[in-house]
Protein backbone atom coordinates (compact mmCIF):
# COMPACT_ATOMS: atom_id res chain seq x y z
CA UNK A 1 0.00 0.00 0.00
CA UNK A 2 2.64 2.41 -1.19
CA UNK A 3 1.79 6.05 -0.72
CA UNK A 4 -0.97 5.31 1.77
CA UNK A 5 -1.53 7.81 4.57
CA UNK A 6 -1.35 5.33 7.45
CA UNK A 7 -2.71 7.77 10.03
CA UNK A 8 -5.78 8.64 7.93
CA UNK A 9 -6.35 4.98 7.08
CA UNK A 10 -6.27 3.93 10.73
CA UNK A 11 -8.35 6.91 11.86
CA UNK A 12 -11.06 5.92 9.37
CA UNK A 13 -11.32 2.56 11.17
CA UNK A 14 -11.65 3.94 14.72
CA UNK A 15 -15.24 4.14 15.89
CA UNK A 16 -16.42 7.13 17.92
CA UNK A 17 -19.08 6.26 20.48
CA UNK A 18 -20.79 9.43 21.78
CA UNK A 19 -21.72 9.81 25.45
CA UNK A 20 -19.85 6.71 26.62
CA UNK A 21 -19.00 5.98 29.40
CA UNK A 22 -20.51 9.31 30.48
CA UNK A 23 -22.48 12.12 28.84
CA UNK A 24 -20.27 14.43 26.77
CA UNK A 25 -17.47 11.87 26.29
CA UNK A 26 -16.56 10.89 22.74
CA UNK A 27 -15.14 7.37 23.26
CA UNK A 28 -12.54 6.36 20.64
CA UNK A 29 -13.09 2.64 20.13
CA UNK A 30 -10.12 0.79 18.60
CA UNK A 31 -11.85 -2.60 18.30
CA UNK A 32 -12.65 -2.09 14.57
CA UNK A 33 -8.88 -1.84 13.99
CA UNK A 34 -8.50 -5.32 15.42
CA UNK A 35 -11.47 -6.95 13.67
CA UNK A 36 -10.29 -6.50 10.08
CA UNK A 37 -7.11 -8.50 9.38
CA UNK A 38 -5.80 -6.03 6.79
CA UNK A 39 -6.32 -3.02 9.08
CA UNK A 40 -4.81 -4.89 12.05
CA UNK A 41 -1.72 -5.70 9.96
CA UNK A 42 -1.34 -2.05 8.89
CA UNK A 43 -1.59 -1.03 12.56
CA UNK A 44 0.99 -3.53 13.80
CA UNK A 45 3.32 -2.92 10.84
CA UNK A 46 3.34 0.83 11.58
CA UNK A 47 4.79 0.07 15.02
CA UNK A 48 7.05 -2.78 13.86
CA UNK A 49 8.67 -0.66 11.14
CA UNK A 50 9.41 2.09 13.64
CA UNK A 51 10.85 -0.14 16.35
CA UNK A 52 12.94 -2.34 14.02
CA UNK A 53 15.22 0.70 13.72
CA UNK A 54 18.28 -0.21 15.83
CA UNK A 55 18.23 3.25 17.48
CA UNK A 56 14.65 2.70 18.73
CA UNK A 57 14.60 -1.07 19.19
CA UNK A 58 13.60 -2.05 22.73
CA UNK A 59 14.81 -5.08 24.67
CA UNK A 60 11.34 -5.43 26.23
CA UNK A 61 7.83 -4.22 25.40
CA UNK A 62 5.58 -3.34 28.36
CA UNK A 63 1.83 -3.11 27.75
CA UNK A 64 -0.64 -1.22 29.91
CA UNK A 65 -3.81 -2.98 31.08
CA UNK A 66 -5.72 -3.95 29.05
CA UNK A 67 -5.69 -2.79 25.44
CA UNK A 68 -1.94 -2.19 25.58
CA UNK A 69 -1.63 -5.98 25.95
CA UNK A 70 -3.15 -6.52 22.51
CA UNK A 71 -0.78 -4.28 20.57
CA UNK A 72 2.21 -4.79 22.87
CA UNK A 73 2.27 -8.57 22.83
CA UNK A 74 1.98 -8.77 19.03
CA UNK A 75 4.66 -6.09 18.64
CA UNK A 76 7.01 -7.88 21.06
CA UNK A 77 6.51 -11.12 19.12
CA UNK A 78 7.28 -9.39 15.80
CA UNK A 79 10.39 -7.72 17.25
CA UNK A 80 11.60 -10.94 18.90
CA UNK A 81 11.67 -9.43 22.39
CA UNK A 82 9.86 -10.18 25.64
CA UNK A 83 6.54 -8.73 26.73
CA UNK A 84 5.56 -7.69 30.26
CA UNK A 85 2.06 -6.72 31.39
CA UNK A 86 1.42 -3.75 33.67
CA UNK A 87 -1.84 -4.70 35.36
CA UNK A 88 -4.53 -3.12 37.45
CA UNK A 89 -4.04 -3.72 41.16
CA UNK A 90 -4.68 -7.23 42.42
CA UNK A 91 -4.37 -9.04 39.08
CA UNK A 92 -0.76 -10.26 39.21
CA UNK A 93 0.01 -13.43 41.22
CA UNK A 94 3.69 -12.88 42.08
CA UNK A 95 5.51 -10.22 44.11
CA UNK A 96 4.78 -6.77 42.68
CA UNK A 97 5.70 -3.11 42.82
CA UNK A 98 2.81 -0.65 42.66
CA UNK A 99 2.19 2.91 41.55
CA UNK A 100 -0.95 4.91 42.34
CA UNK A 101 -2.03 7.79 40.15
CA UNK A 102 -4.86 10.30 40.15
CA UNK A 103 -7.91 10.10 37.95
CA UNK A 104 -10.51 12.78 37.34
CA UNK A 105 -12.54 11.30 40.21
CA UNK A 106 -10.37 9.33 42.64
CA UNK A 107 -7.27 7.29 41.98
CA UNK A 108 -6.11 3.99 40.47
CA UNK A 109 -3.16 1.69 41.03
CA UNK A 110 -1.16 -0.37 38.55
CA UNK A 111 1.32 -3.13 39.37
CA UNK A 112 4.26 -4.92 37.79
CA UNK A 113 6.00 -8.15 38.80
CA UNK A 114 9.30 -7.41 40.52
CA UNK A 115 11.14 -9.66 38.05
CA UNK A 116 9.47 -8.25 34.92
CA UNK A 117 12.47 -6.15 33.84
CA UNK A 118 16.10 -5.83 34.78
CA UNK A 119 18.37 -2.83 35.22
CA UNK A 120 19.59 -1.79 31.79
CA UNK A 121 16.53 -3.02 29.90
CA UNK A 122 15.35 -0.59 27.22
CA UNK A 123 11.57 -0.65 27.44
CA UNK A 124 8.94 0.47 24.98
CA UNK A 125 5.79 1.32 26.96
CA UNK A 126 2.61 0.92 24.92
CA UNK A 127 -1.10 1.56 25.32
CA UNK A 128 -4.04 2.09 23.00
CA UNK A 129 -4.69 5.73 23.84
CA UNK A 130 -3.21 8.72 25.67
CA UNK A 131 -5.81 10.87 27.42
CA UNK A 132 -4.62 12.48 30.67
CA UNK A 133 -1.35 10.49 30.63
CA UNK A 134 -1.77 9.15 34.18
CA UNK A 135 -1.63 5.47 33.35
CA UNK A 136 1.42 5.78 31.11
CA UNK A 137 3.22 7.94 33.68
CA UNK A 138 2.50 5.35 36.39
CA UNK A 139 3.80 2.59 34.10
CA UNK A 140 6.97 4.56 33.41
CA UNK A 141 7.57 5.03 37.15
CA UNK A 142 7.08 1.31 37.82
CA UNK A 143 9.58 0.30 35.16
CA UNK A 144 12.10 2.84 36.42
CA UNK A 145 11.69 1.58 40.01
CA UNK A 146 13.07 -1.73 38.75
CA UNK A 147 16.01 -0.06 37.01
CA UNK A 148 14.79 -0.18 33.41
CA UNK A 149 14.90 2.76 31.01
CA UNK A 150 11.69 3.65 29.21
CA UNK A 151 12.95 4.69 25.79
CA UNK A 152 9.58 5.72 24.41
CA UNK A 153 5.87 5.68 25.09
CA UNK A 154 3.64 4.66 22.20
CA UNK A 155 -0.08 4.62 21.55
CA UNK A 156 -2.47 4.32 18.67
CA UNK A 157 -4.49 7.43 19.61
CA UNK A 158 -3.57 10.73 21.24
CA UNK A 159 -6.26 13.03 22.62
CA UNK A 160 -4.12 16.20 22.75
CA UNK A 161 -6.83 18.43 24.26
CA UNK A 162 -6.63 16.42 27.50
CA UNK A 163 -2.93 17.41 27.79
CA UNK A 164 -1.66 13.91 28.64
CA UNK A 165 0.86 13.82 25.81
CA UNK A 166 2.13 17.27 26.75
CA UNK A 167 2.59 16.23 30.40
CA UNK A 168 4.38 13.03 29.40
CA UNK A 169 6.74 14.88 27.07
CA UNK A 170 7.41 17.50 29.75
CA UNK A 171 8.39 14.66 32.10
CA UNK A 172 11.05 13.63 29.57
CA UNK A 173 9.22 10.72 27.94
CA UNK A 174 9.49 10.59 24.16
CA UNK A 175 6.13 9.71 22.58
CA UNK A 176 4.98 8.17 19.33
CA UNK A 177 1.31 8.06 18.34
CA UNK A 178 -0.35 7.15 15.05
CA UNK A 179 -3.63 9.12 15.21
CA UNK A 180 -4.70 12.38 16.88
CA UNK A 181 -8.33 13.19 17.64
CA UNK A 182 -9.39 16.75 18.38
CA UNK A 183 -11.91 16.88 21.21
CA UNK A 184 -12.47 14.17 23.76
Amino acid sequence: MVGMDTSAYLKAHIRTVPDWPAPGVQFRDITPLLQDPKVFRVLIDAFVHRYMDPALRPTVVAGLDARGFIIGSVLAYELGVGFVPIRKKGKLPFTTVAETYELEYGSATVELHTDAVRPGDKVLLIDDLIATGGTMMAGKKLLEKLGATVTEGAAIVDLPELNGSRKLRESGLALFTLVDFAGH
